[in-house]
């Protein structure tokens, strides 16, 4: 396979070489939670198998991803990040708080996975919010079911799957954009209908104190004034 270059002598043309591929981020996002079988990471929304064969592929040849047999009770081959591939882990969690913040309402066909869901809580969780004990939560999406742990201020575990014994369960859905985006209180979300909570109601307010997206700057106004701003500018 060919390789496509930037033709620059940078680490950042060297990076985006890498990485820069569709869909390679997205991959590298799910293998930061574990390891995963080929058919996990086809999971990803509309990935089509070839693509998904050559990112993993290139992946491996550049040192990111290696392939191991998984140990008993499972079987199969399964793909994981190399030691050099981990350090990408805080680089993507930057700039996925940093693209939360363009978020809104999904689009038709976008979807949450439990992977995307993992990360999102890595990449937006405030340490100085938590508080000076042990707390778990289990987080329930639409289908996306993922848990969490925070043990006086670290951020313990987060994963894939329910929690049983967790503090407080929260089942709710695009909503929770809204609720950790400081858009709608969360009495305000349970009035609604928009949240429901099991367990010791209290932690929602925890939850987002701990989990936060910042907004945008105000002269950015959002991605749709943005594109309204480029329209006029063509119209012009």
């Amino acid at each position: 396979m060919a390789r496509r270059t930037y033709g620059q002598y940078c680490g950042l043309a060297r990076a985006l070489e890498f990485v820069g591929e569709r869909w390679a981020i997205l991959i590298i996002r799910d293998l930061l939670v574990g390891p995963r079988r080929f058919t996990d990471l086809q999971r990803l929304s509309r990935i089509p198998t070839n693509v998904l064969s050559a990112r993993l592929r290139e992946m491996e040849t550049n040192g990111l991803v290696q392939r191991r047999v998984a140990p008993r009770p499972a079987s199969g081959v399964v793909y994981e990040l190399t030691d050099y591939g981990t350090e990408l882990e805080p680089i993507l969690l930057s700039l996925g708080a940093w693209g939360a913040r363009a978020l809104r309402e999904p689009a038709e066909g976008e979807v949450i996975t439990p992977d995307s869901l993992v990360i999102a809580l890595r990449a937006t969780f405030r340490p100085r919010a938590a508080p000076p004990r042990l707390v778990s939560f289990e987080l329930r999406c639409g289908p996306a079911v993922v848990h969490c742990v925070v043990d006086h201020g670290d951020l313990a575990v987060t994963d894939v799957g329910p929690l049983p014994g967790a503090d407080v369960v929260i089942e709710t859905g695009p909503a929770l954009r809204r609720l950790v985006a400081g858009e709608v209180a969360p009495e305000q979300a349970l009035a609604d209908g928009l949240v429901r909570v099991r367990g010791d109601t209290s932690l929602l307010d925890r939850f987002v104190e701990m989990f936060r997206i910042d907004p945008l700057p105000a002269s950015q106004g959002g991605p749709e004034q943005a594109r309204a701003g480029a329209s006029t500018v063509h119209a012009g």
